[in-house]
Formats: structure tokens, C-alpha cells, sequence
């Protein structure tokens, strides 16, 4: 199931929804600046020695055995990356260094954390950005007017730390620099979850061959996308492959937990609001 569109719209303009779009848009196309040539006088060299003192894991980070074998020979533990992947490798999010507190080379010449946001802004491409920002602006303007503006950027960014700890966790020695705003967006959905389970949500639907557009519950819609996302990270769990499936998780259930502390007051959240009538109906049934 792909989300197309949500109903009801917002009500007012999602200003913080939009600033978010074009944020992540023009970081992009700043990334798109730095060459991805992998000629031999356009990559970037890196030393793999002190990644190798502080993570067990076997590849530093951007390690591309590939580019690796094609250049590398005779430089001893020199590895070859692209210019675009010094560049992830500097601003993405690696565990290993997070865990530290200590910016491995190649630095920032900032403090590490900064990492847990710049890696939220950062995508690694086109489609990868494009499938971020339609999830964005389908659930983010509902979230942002039941929150208000201020508190849903401070809940968006809550949201993709929430995001990145779960997948630190689940991977502490990981070198595979993370960026996306996939994070901070499941909380967002996690957050509409609990608060809109019954908005209707187009839908695109593989059926076979052919492609149908069905109006779905946002309840099914984002339930179905959580338990994929789930077992999603159960099965890659041993490989670790290049999908952060925890940190989507992590900041689901961030998103659904804080959001209820997030919302304006006398906004009411309808998953809650729907399950304590449920109870009080099955407390009032007559034996």
C-alpha cells in the first residue's frame, strides 16, 4: 500500500510541514554538489586505523569493497570513498562514534551530537528523499495543527533522536553512516496514528498486475506499515543490510508515546478517546 493523500486536510497552512520539505529539499541538492566519481584522482582517501580501534566491525565507514579492490592497491590501510560519501561520512550518524562521544576522522570540527540532526536532513537519494517527504506531507500537517507549530518542530526532532537510539542500541558497533528523515516521519506517523486512527487515507493497491486507488483507514494504513517495518528489522537483524528498520520503529513509538504530550489542549487524541469508551461500554454490559 502506497499513501497518496490524507482526509481531512489541515485547516491551516502547515507552515513547520513545509519549512521541513524545503529544508530537506535544499540539503539535498547541496549533497548534489559533491562529485560521486569514483575516478582515481576524484576520491577522497581515508585512514581505516582508528575505526578499527574503536569498533568491532569489520569495514570502516563508506567502505566500498569495489572501489576498494579497483584503487586501493599498494595503500596499505588507506580506502578510497567518493566525494559525496566523505561528505555522509562526516555528517551522517555512526554509532560507534555516538557511543564514544569522540569525532573519528574525518571530523566536523563540531561536537558529535550535532551528528544525531545533521543526519536527519541528509538523504541518500532522489527516491529516497521523494518517498520521505510524500509520508511528511501527508501526515505532517494534521500532527503540526494538533500540536502547533513550535512544539511539533521540537516533536519531529524528539522523534528522530527516539529513532536514532533504538537503532543504536540494537547496533552499538555500526560504521554504516545513517541519514534520512525516515525517523523523525514514523514518529510523525505514530503520532497520527493515535491521534487520527480514522482518517481516510487514498491509497495506492497492487492488485496482481493492476493498481487500484482505495480510501483506507489511517489506522490500517499505518498499522500495516509498522508491522512491516517490525519484522522488516527481525529478519535483517543478523546482516544488518542498508535499511535503518529499528530507527523507523524507534521513532514510531516515539511519535505515539509523545504525542499525547505534544498536542494543544482540548485537542482530542481518538485512539485514546475510543478506547476508554470501549471499556466503559464493556464495564456497563449486563451479565
Amino acid at each position: 500500500m502506497i499513501p497518496l493523500s490524507a482526509y481531512p486536510k489541515s485547516r491551516v497552512l502547515p507552515v513547520i510541514t513545509v519549512a521541513l520539505l524545503l529544508l530537506n529539499g535544499i540539503a539535498f541538492l547541496y549533497t548534489g554538489t559533491f562529485s560521486t566519481s569514483r575516478h582515481p584522482d576524484d576520491v577522497v582517501w581515508l585512514d581505516a586505523r582508528p575505526w578499527q580501534e574503536v569498533s568491532d566491525a569489520p569495514l570502516p565507514p563508506g567502505f566500498d569493497i569495489q572501489l576498494y579492490q579497483r584503487l586501493a592497491r599498494g595503500r596499505g590501510l588507506e580506502y578510497p570513498v567518493t566525494e559525496r560519501g566523505h561528505f555522509y561520512v562526516r555528517y551522517g550518524l555512526i554509532p560507534s562514534q555516538i557511543w564514544r562521544g569522540e569525532d573519528i576522522p574525518p571530523t566536523i570540527g563540531l561536537p558529535i551530537w550535532v551528528t544525531l540532526f545533521t543526519s536527519m536532513f541528509l538523504h541518500g537519494g532522489l527516491f529516497h528523499l521523494l518517498g520521505n517527504m510524500l509520508y511528511l506531507w501527508i501526515f505532517g500537517g494534521r500532527v503540526e495543527e494538533a500540536t502547533g507549530p513550535l512544539r511539533f518542530f521540537i516533536f519531529y526532532l524528539i522523534c528522530g533522536l527516539g529513532a536514532a537510539l533504538l537503532q543504536m542500541i540494537v547496533y552499538p558497533q555500526g560504521t554504516m553512516p545513517m541519514v534520512g528523515a525516515s525517523g523523525a516521519i514514523a514518529g510523525i506517523m505514530g503520532a497520527h496514528l493515535v491521534m487520527f486512527p480514522w482518517s481516510r487515507v487514498l491509497t495506492l493497491v497492487p492488485i496482481f498486475f493492476f493498481f487500484t486507488l482505495v480510501q483506507v483507514p489511517a489506522i490500517i494504513v499505518l498499522g500495516f506499515w509498522f508491522v512491516v517495518q517490525f519484522f522488516s528489522g527481525i529478519v535483517d537483524l543478523s546482516a544488518m543490510g542498508g535499511v535503518a528498520w529499528f530507527a523507523h520503529i524507534g521513532g514510531f513509538i516515539t511519535g505515539a508515546l509523545l504525542v499525547l504530550l505534544f498536542k494543544r489542549r482540548g485537542v482530542e487524541a481518538e485512539l485514546i478517546t475510543w478506547w476508554r469508551r470501549r471499556r466503559i461500554r464493556n464495564t456497563l454490559e449486563p451479565w
